[in-house]
């Protein structure tokens, strides 16, 4: 079984599926056609051309202006890749490496790159072994695309840079001798093909989106447990209240949060309160306005998943060969510090709600814990989400709104799409370890508010979750007890749980 490779996805869910299938790639009979009648155009145009092509016959960036031998096309190719791996810092997960080759792939399969076919089945024989090149955080301003990154993933099919592969970090050469493969032999443009395009912030984007979409649908589930078990009034979910101000994702939370607690013991209950505070009552439009951002991010990485972002591109019906800027990064450095701002908000209301269940208030304990004074309970873990937090609303600072010139001037606006796209990541990562806290913290205080239950469904989620983590009579060690909860939020989705 194989998946064939195209240069269309119907949507992100396709492209997740193909991706995680595991299954190796390949390229339908018609792809192959459109990728060698593209090249033979550009290789054509290249021998009557009397003017210089950017990239294929001239230098890069500020140096356009000098023109390079037609014998040294090849050399200015493999120059061009050596010169450009400048990363810093950590490398990107191996993962994350290998999205952004399956990216890449998909995006030469276009037909309007210029690659050679020979180039297109080297990427899909090193991609099909498991492998991914190391890859490096730093160094990518957004803008002639991701250049340090995509030159870091391409030196391994020249047998030069690192790999992973069997759980080993090798060099490249060692790879290709262990693997049986070839090393590549780049041509004229491909090079440039190949460092030109933001596949590095997107698949930093796609995963860091995948996350914030699970998350946010099990945060729903843990703020309605947090909340019920707070005894809170459920009057803010009346449906009139959200059709008075149809924001998409306020009714979508109001509705789902009371689909969750309807057949609740506890929420049926008498209330004694008017009302509750902001960070119960305000819970559909606060995550409402997240989730509609987050749908927001999702279209605009569909656009970019199916787009071309390489440069110069290929159109061979228009008899053209012609230079752009489809490499700037600004649509995804914009949306990803939406997306990252629209994930603080969820971290940060959760931890409000987990403040109040740790106040004595509503016959709960002070801390959630038994002979307080003694025990600490639950007082420091909160102390860590406001760490959490306070470091997202620093993350949350746009990254998209800097610029620094570069390449003596010619490249004198950038994105920095791909820090927008790091920061998003950590500040996903900073959201999932305050909604593991709510979640124990939840689960701590619906235990002392026994024999009533919950919901049916939230109720299957408290089960669950107590087969992982037990409820704490004095004060334990809790980073084993967080780092359960945050493993339990990343292997479930809490709505196939019910």
């Amino acid at each position: 079984m194989h998946i064939e490779i195209d240069h269309y996805f119907q949507s992100l869910e396709d492209c997740k599926h193909s991706f995680f299938s595991s299954k190796p790639l390949t390229l339908k009979p018609e792809t192959r056609g459109q990728i060698a009648e593209s090249r033979r155009f550009l290789e054509e145009k290249m021998k009557t051309s009397v003017r210089p092509v950017y990239g294929i016959n001239t230098g890069f960036g500020d140096l356009c202006k000098e023109k390079i031998d037609d014998r040294d096309l090849d050399t200015l190719q493999l120059n061009l890749v050596r010169s450009h791996a400048c990363g810093f810092g950590a490398p990107t997960a191996p993962e994350l490496s290998r999205l952004m080759m399956f990216l890449k792939i998909k995006s030469l399969t276009s037909g309007i790159s210029g690659v050679t076919e020979d180039l297109v089945d080297h990427l899909l024989a090193f991609y099909n072994t498991g492998a991914a090149a190391v890859v490096f955080e730093q160094g990518s301003l957004g803008a002639s695309g991701d250049l340090v990154p995509l030159a870091h993933m391409t030196l391994p099919l020249l047998g030069e840079g690192e790999v992973w592969w069997q759980g080993e970090r090798i060099s490249g050469q060692a790879f290709l001798q262990k693997s049986g493969l070839k090393p590549l032999r780049l041509k004229a443009k491909e090079g440039l093909a190949m460092l030109n395009g933001t596949q590095f912030m997107l698949a930093l984007g796609l995963d860091a989106l995948w996350r914030a979409q699970q998350l946010f649908e099990n945060n729903l589930w843990v703020c309605s447990l947090a909340a019920d078990a707070f005894d809170s009034r459920f009057d803010f979910l009346h449906p009139a209240i959200h059709a008075c101000r149809p924001h998409p994702g306020q009714m979508k939370v109001a509705d789902r949060m009371a689909a969750l607690i309807e057949d609740s013991e506890l929420a049926a209950r008498e209330k004694t309160r008017v009302q509750d505070p902001y960070s119960v009552r305000c819970l559909p439009q606060v995550l409402g306005a997240s989730l509609d951002s987050m749908d927001h991010v999702a279209r605009v990485l569909e656009i970019e998943l199916n787009a071309v972002t390489d440069n110069p591109l290929v159109f061979q019906e228009e008899d053209l060969v012609v230079s752009g800027g489809n490499f700037h990064g600004q649509p995804l450095a914009l949306a990803l510090d939406f997306l990252g701002i629209a994930v603080a908000e969820v971290a940060n209301i959760s931890e409000r709600l987990l403040f109040k269940l740790l106040g004595g208030e509503r016959e709960l304990p002070v801390y959630l814990i038994e002979n307080a004074g003694l025990n600490s309970g639950f007082m420091i873990p909160q102390y860590t989400a406001a760490s959490l937090v306070s470091q997202n609303k620093q993350l949350a600072t746009p990254a998209s709104v800097d610029s620094i010139v570069s390449s003596n001037g010619q490249e004198d606006h950038v994105s920095m799409g791909a820090n927008a796209a790091l920061k998003c990541l950590r500040i996903v990562e900073n959201c999932e370890g305050v909604c593991a806290i709510l979640l124990l913290a939840a689960c701590q205080a619906m235990d002392f508010r026994r024999p009533l239950k919950t919901g049916s469904k939230l109720e299957v989620l408290f089960q669950s979750f107590r087969q992982k983590v037990s409820f704490r009579k004095s004060d334990a060690f809790f980073k084993d007890d967080i780092d359960k909860s945050v493993e339990f939020l990343r292997q479930n989705f809490f709505s196939d749980l019910a």
